[in-house]
């Protein structure tokens, strides 16, 4: 009997406290937003005049200020003179790494401890996050294991500030086919997960996958001694069965890339994007359209590794690196290949990574309007985020304001002054 009474008591307590928590959260007021900017870049289109409703974390409404108009209780946030656009997206980081005129590649991953590292990518991921740069595609730990998992759950806590992560954990080599490299005695950690034929290549993907991989990202090519040519790694058969299985995972493939071959056996295998392509030839990039292979050029990470080597831009001649690097470009946008937007930031300063947008504008051809397109909505298309990148009702209310008109003006993304997250301001007037 008194057992019965005890078990009933302890039933009735925790029916007490789940209603309790149930009116509790009823009863918390859901926090609403009318933003008003001189201006509303939608993802697409610049809107002059319009505003932003936010209810909660995501956009309630969007249109003419004149008809919008604040419920009761809802917070006016005054953004004059401003032009309010979707938060920017990365399409190509590695938080985990810092600039290598600090620091050497090789020394990152040999010599800096992990917990080094991460507390290094909670600043950088601040500053991603400050520059406005809301979402981040993180390709790669560069030998830092799955802390990339770490850095995005505790982003997604609210323990540190910054951009919301896909991550790609440890990324797929060849074996013997990454770096570091001592000596052929001496076998030391690598930047990736080595990986050779069918069984190794299947486990490896399922493995990251499970360690919470977003994303799988591949090694086609790579150079087998500094300093020397890159030549495709993985065959054919391996990068098929590489896309398969991450397919049937639910997960998409990227693929570093820059040898025409390379290339082209990742592109028949089904990524969704090759980064860099430095080499790609026209034959490569009508292939890459037909396929609908997107080409992310990372720009900035050669411009900056190029000046790290010595080049003194504005003085010396341009490098044959930067010259081929564009004629790729043109050759891919003749082609009708889509262009995702990402700089390979960490190869240059994190919070720096407006930069690929820049270069593009003043010496690549493409126009503001181009780039500022890309890094909004054409990188959530992408990247399958339908839940950002335009400022639209239902999305995620992930915006930022800069000054004057950035479809006409690219450096104005460089002169961020308000953002916000999920409904949160993140950084003030």
């Amino acid at each position: 009997m008194l057992r019965s009474f005890f078990r009933f008591g302890i039933l009735l307590t925790a029916c007490w406290g789940q209603a309790l928590a149930s009116v509790h959260g009823q009863s918390a007021p859901v926090r609403t937003q009318l933003l008003q900017p001189t201006a509303v870049f939608d993802g697409q289109t610049l809107h002059p005049g319009w505003a932003v409703l936010v209810e909660g974390d995501r956009i309630k409404a969007v249109g003419p200020a004149s008809e919008l108009s604040a419920p009761a209780g809802a917070q006016t946030v005054a953004l004059p003179g401003l032009t309010l656009l979707p938060g920017l997206i990365e399409g190509h980081s590695h938080l985990l790494l810092h600039p290598y005129n600090e620091t050497s590649w090789d020394d990152q991953v040999l010599r800096e401890s992990q917990a080094e590292r991460v507390a290094r990518a909670t600043v950088h991921a601040q500053r991603t996050l400050q520059a406005g740069f809301t979402t981040a595609r993180d390709l790669g730990s560069e030998g830092a294991d799955y802390a990339d998992v770490g850095l995005k759950k505790a982003i997604d806590q609210g323990i540190i500030p910054g951009p919301r992560l896909l991550v790609a954990t440890r990324a797929l080599v060849a074996t013997g086919c990454y770096g570091p490299k001592l000596t052929a005695e001496i076998s030391v950690p690598q930047g990736a997960q080595e990986v050779s034929g069918a069984d190794e290549v299947v486990r490896a993907v399922r493995e990251q996958v499970s360690r919470g991989a977003d994303v799988v990202k591949v090694y086609a090519d790579y150079r087998l001694t500094a300093g020397g040519a890159s030549v495709p790694t993985f065959s054919q058969d391996e990068l098929n069965l590489i896309v398969a299985t991450a397919r049937s995972l639910g997960r998409p493939v990227v693929a570093h890339a820059s040898t025409p071959e390379g290339m082209r056996r990742a592109t028949l295998a089904g990524v969704e994007t090759i980064e860099h392509g430095d080499n790609g030839t026209p034959e490569v990039f009508k292939l890459m359209r037909q396929r609908g292979v997107a080409l992310c050029p990372t720009v900035a990470a050669g411009d900056a590794i190029t000046q790290y080597r010595g080049w003194r831009k504005g003085q010396d001649p341009e490098p044959e690196r930067i010259r081929q690097k564009k004629a790729c470009v043109q050759a891919a946008r003749k082609a009708g290949v889509t262009l995702a937007f990402g700089g390979d930031v960490g190869v240059f300063t994190h919070g720096d990574n407006v930069r690929e947008l820049e270069l593009l504008v003043r010496e690549y051809g493409l126009t503001p309007l181009d780039v500022l397109r890309g890094a909004t909505s054409g990188n959530a298309q992408l990247f399958h985020l339908a839940d950002r990148g335009q400022v639209k009702p239902g999305l995620l209310a992930d915006l930022v304001a800069v000054p004057g008109d950035p479809t006409q003006q690219v450096e104005a993304l460089r002169q961020v002054r308000w953002v916000m997250k999920g409904g949160q301001i993140v950084r003030q007037l």
